[in-house]
């Protein structure tokens, strides 16, 4: 493993992790290549930004939204604006201070760091973190506020929910630090909240990701757990790692002991031949001493294929490379996917470089690879399929990057199908744009 060189400063806010500390609107400094006609739309990312400048966690900064707008082969505008939580109205506070009630050991969900992911559903823009409700944004990136599903939401909501390309739905889930720990969610296409279940758990387990399939959905019960006496998250060898498997409608959840392993990500699941294959990044533990331990181990792809008939489990590591933020074609979720696209992981503030995978797992999940030169990194590579695309590997694939070089962000636009060759389309900012999490392309 490669240790952060920044001792002076913490890894989340070296390098390119350091906060930006203007919100702006300002239009390209350049485009290299050009740009597609036919890309209509915006390509839009989250990610934390401490207002204060300083944060005690990567994970506790305030959510910054970054988005470029494209129109018929020209880029109008790069936007950043901070998504208004109470976070960021009381800069410096926590979200125990701000909205724990000790007289009824409950916690407001309207408090949140609102800074992880951002996805569009039933027509509205929603900024997501696990922690709280979802808050609602405008086109031009402006706060709205939390949204609720007119109040019937009353857990957090996961920063990765689903939607499903065949009915529209938006399934999600939402783990608290008190009973009912977990809770399953369905929403209608239109938005209605049609179904909300408690699930079971013993302890609250820090559960990220999840999957779906056309009939199920795959909860993660895996060893990182609250400890009450700390007040924090930590790696428990006594609790035990397994899947659970769910009707998507509701009902009972049967579980499938695996390795002990924490996965951040799922790259998608499918059920075929009575069995449900999940590939997610995988790591061997997290956190053993608190969440700053970043000693358990760096994530690599793996595959697990759940048995239904049988109740068993088999895994195996799907690729020797570290890698992380894994995609697929939306029009490919919970249902059998050829490609994956993930990116180059590393724990160092300032890799020399980034590189951009797609995975054919119809070739037993052969590699190609995309390599950003020397002094350029990237983020999560989102698939945007071509209108009337009808390959599953049709279309681009769309990252911030930053060059260090001269310190400015770019959007990154490459051929999904081609990624040999150099990028489409860079088009250059005059900004810098801090490394982040998650995003979604919202076609106009």
């Amino acid at each position: 493993m490669t240790m952060p060189s920044h001792a002076a400063v913490p890894l989340h806010l070296a390098g390119n992790n350091a906060p930006v500390t203007e919100e702006c609107t300002v239009e390209p400094a350049e485009v290299i290549g050009e740009i597609p006609a036919d890309l209509n739309g915006m390509f839009v990312r989250n990610g934390p930004n401490p207002r204060t400048g300083w944060s005690p966690h990567y994970f506790a900064g305030d959510g910054m939204v970054h988005a470029v707008a494209l129109t018929e082969g020209r880029a109008r505008w790069y936007r950043n604006r901070y998504v208004r939580t109470p976070l960021y109205h009381h800069p410096g506070r926590s979200r125990f201070e701000l909205g724990f009630d000790p007289a009824t050991a409950t916690m407001d969900y309207r408090v949140t760091t609102a800074n992880t992911h951002v996805v569009s559903h039933a027509g509205r823009l929603l900024a997501l973190e696990e922690g709280g409700f979802p808050y609602q944004l405008t086109p031009e990136l402006e706060t709205v506020g939390p949204f609720t599903f007119d109040g019937a939401l009353r857990t957090p909501m996961t920063a990765h929910p689903k939607i499903c390309p065949e009915s529209g739905e938006l399934l999600f889930f939402g783990y608290r630090l008190r009973p009912p720990y977990l809770t399953y969610h369905r929403v209608s296409p239109s938005g209605e909240l049609l179904r909300t279940q408690p699930i079971e758990l013993p302890r609250a387990t820090m559960m990220h990701d999840f999957a779906v399939t056309r009939h199920h959905v795959v909860f993660m019960d895996l060893p990182v757990v609250f400890d009450q006496v700390t007040a924090a998250w930590r790696w428990d060898d006594g609790h035990h790692a397994r899947f659970g498997v769910m009707a998507r409608a509701g009902g009972p959840v049967r579980w499938f002991d695996i390795e002990p392993c924490y996965v951040w990500h799922t790259l998608n699941a499918f059920e075929a031949d009575g069995a449900i294959t999940l590939t997610g990044t995988r790591v061997a533990a997290l956190w053993r001493d608190g969440s700053d331990d970043i000693g358990g181990g760096l994530p690599r792809l793996h595959q697990w294929r759940l048995m239904l008939a049988e109740g068993t489990v088999t895994e195996q590591q799907v690729d020797d490379a570290v890698v992380e933020y894994p995609r697929v074609a939306d029009s490919t979720v919970g249902l059998h996917h050829r490609f994956g696209y993930l990116v180059s992981f590393s724990l160092e503030a300032e890799p020399s470089h980034s590189r951009i995978y797609r995975y054919d797992f119809a070739d037993g999940a052969s590699r190609r690879t995309h390599r950003l030169p020397e002094g350029r990194t990237c983020g999560e590579a989102v698939f945007v399929p071509r209108p009337q695309a009808t390959d599953e590997n049709d279309g681009y694939l769309m990252s911030f990057a930053h060059d260090r070089i001269h310190g400015n962000g770019y959007l990154l636009i490459l051929d999904a199908a081609d990624l040999d060759s150099p990028p489409i389309a860079e088009v250059h900012l005059p900004v810098r744009i801090p490394t982040g999490f998650h995003g979604s392309w919202i076609p106009s």
